[in-house]
């Protein structure tokens, strides 16, 4: 049976975890709001270059052979990109894309289809060699605060493994940001972009959906001059489209990431709130019990006398 003194020595434990559980949460919170303003800053970019990429494609006349354009005569290989972090201690938000990818790795096995791994995050790479995966492309250190280069080096690597075809299909599987508290899973097919307008899916902007749509319906375009010709910047666009998709998947499972660990901290606090109560409740019993046979040896003492 534990002692008074085991007990205060477990409260004053479980006192130094909630305070490191505290300052965890902060440094979430702080990051969580950095990686929120980021991602809006991202979003005007991306409109914009979605809204050039939709005119370039209206205006071309022969779509160009782009090898990232073009479907493989096959889908006998897929590839599998797991977005993860470099750290722990942010709850379910490692597991549950590493869940994600192997149930979908066991769908494609199940139709014959051969799985090529690919991760970015140190969890990420660390579960799948674990469990005896060969990675064909890893990426590490920069989940914290990821940089469009970082999503340029990825997309750069993916781009040449698929002309060279070491994979006909990738999926990349990702926690979508929808708030602190959720974080929402998703499969985006990054490759093959068998046509440009695949590039345009997935846009929230749908006022200037809306206004562009009104445009087309009513008949009223503006006349642009390109300069190249407009083959040539769509040649252009569609590997910067593919970056922008890997940035934009970084960001989101960054702020994932942060606001999964600022969730998984405040819950960590409670529960050793909870946890001091009960030992406290249980070190005050155990105190009680001391005292009542103290007394009742110099009772049995005193009796002993008479």
């Amino acid at each position: 049976m534990a002692t008074q003194t085991d007990t205060k020595n477990r409260i004053s434990s479980v006192e130094n975890i909630q305070k490191i559980t505290r300052a965890m949460e902060m440094v979430a919170a702080a990051r969580l709001r950095k990686a929120e303003v980021r991602i809006e800053a991202l979003r005007p970019y991306a409109r914009a270059i979605r809204k050039m990429t939709q005119r370039v494609v209206d205006a071309v006349e022969k779509m160009p052979s782009l090898p990232l354009l073009e479907e493989h005569e096959s889908e006998d290989k897929v590839g599998i990109l797991l977005i993860t972090g470099d750290r722990g201690l942010a709850g379910a938000f490692n597991s549950q894309i590493l869940r994600a990818g192997n149930r979908r790795a066991l769908q494609l096995q199940e139709e014959g289809k051969e799985v090529v791994w690919y991760a970015s995050g140190r969890r990420g790479i660390s579960s799948l060699e674990f469990r005896g995966r060969e990675v064909a492309g890893s990426w590490a250190g920069f989940t914290d605060r990821p940089a469009f280069s970082d999503a340029r080096d990825i997309a750069s690597e993916i781009s040449a493994q698929y002309i060279d075809g070491k994979f006909d299909r990738l999926e990349m599987i990702y926690n979508g940001y929808v708030s602190a508290m959720t974080q929402e899973v998703k499969t985006d097919v990054l490759l093959p972009l068998a046509a440009v307008e695949q590039l345009l899916e997935g846009d929230d902007d749908d006022e200037a959906d809306a206004e562009d749509s009104d445009q087309r319906d009513s008949g009223h375009k503006t006349l642009w001059i390109y300069e190249p010709e407009p083959e040539e910047i769509l040649q252009r666009l569609v590997p910067d489209y593919i970056e922008i998709s890997i940035f934009r998947a970084l960001l989101e499972s960054t702020a994932s990431e942060h606001g999964s660990r600022m969730t998984a901290m405040r819950a960590a606090q409670k529960n050793a709130g909870e946890l001091i109560d009960d030992l406290t409740l249980e070190m005050n019993r155990q105190r009680q019990a001391e005292i009542t046979a103290e007394i009742m040896e110099v009772v049995a003492g005193a009796e002993g006398l008479t």
